[in-house]
């Protein structure tokens, strides 16, 4: 397994503030973005590693190479991530495009980071019921915090939120689609604890829904640019 190494100097990382690892894999150098918050999270996500909601300690956001075939990716991100350091259930996402060009926003205390790999993209709804091979994982990635509690049904809806927003900023960008085929999501808000509110509503009129869609427009719209070789 080859060794995911931090840059010199590299300071402790909380959640969307994240360590840039990089590694070499068949001569090719590649990058990938690791967050790790610690306990006290949880996390709904469409990830192939870690998908789901539940309580997760980590994200990692692994660039993989264009020519991707191996069949194992959970396997191959859970690798990586441990040789990365990190430890208990986390979630892994992959893109073929260059994760350290990445977007980042945040709105009254929302955070959300984006990758954005567009070359494989097109509308969700198409006629027919499609048998084409599976696409290169081009990848729309997103990674996204609230510094509060929200029940099941919200995070949910805040999956929903950032999709929406999403598609926003790939419509406010002149491109005709509603992502890539690939494209995966993370949403992590606080683990209920003590006396402390837990929301139940995220959606974007919703006050930590707004804040969502704001942050995540604005991560994938700083993105976009960067992925003209996606």
């Amino acid at each position: 397994m080859p060794a995911l190494l931090p840059p010199p100097r590299a300071a402790a990382a909380r959640l969307l503030d994240p360590e840039h690892l990089t590694r070499v894999e068949d001569g090719e150098r590649l990058h990938a973005l690791l967050w790790r918050p610690g306990p006290g999270w949880r996390m709904v996500s469409s990830a192939v590693l870690g998908g789901g909601l539940a309580e997760r300690g980590w994200v990692l956001n692994a660039q993989v190479s264009h020519g991707y075939r191996r069949t194992d990716p959970a396997r191959h991100l859970a690798d990586l991530a441990r040789a990365a350091g990190a430890r208990g259930p986390g979630v892994g996402l992959m893109t073929a495009a260059d994760v350290s060009a990445f977007g980042r926003a945040r709105d009254g205390g929302a955070e959300a980071v984006a990758t954005a790999g567009i070359s494989v993209r097109g509308w969700a709804a198409v006629p027919g019921e499609g048998a084409a091979p599976p696409s290169p994982p081009g990848t729309v990635n997103i990674v996204a915090a609230l510094p509060v509690a929200l029940s099941d049904a919200a995070l949910v809806n805040a999956v929903m939120t950032a999709t929406e927003a999403k598609v926003q900023a790939l419509l406010d960008a002149g491109l005709d689609c509603s992502g890539t085929p690939t494209d995966a999501v993370c949403v992590a808000a606080r683990a209920p604890a003590g006396g402390a509110e837990t929301h139940a509503f995220a959606g974007p009129r919703s006050e930590w829904g707004a804040r969502l869609a704001r942050a995540v427009h604005r991560a994938v719209g700083a993105a976009l640019p960067a992925a003209a070789h996606p």
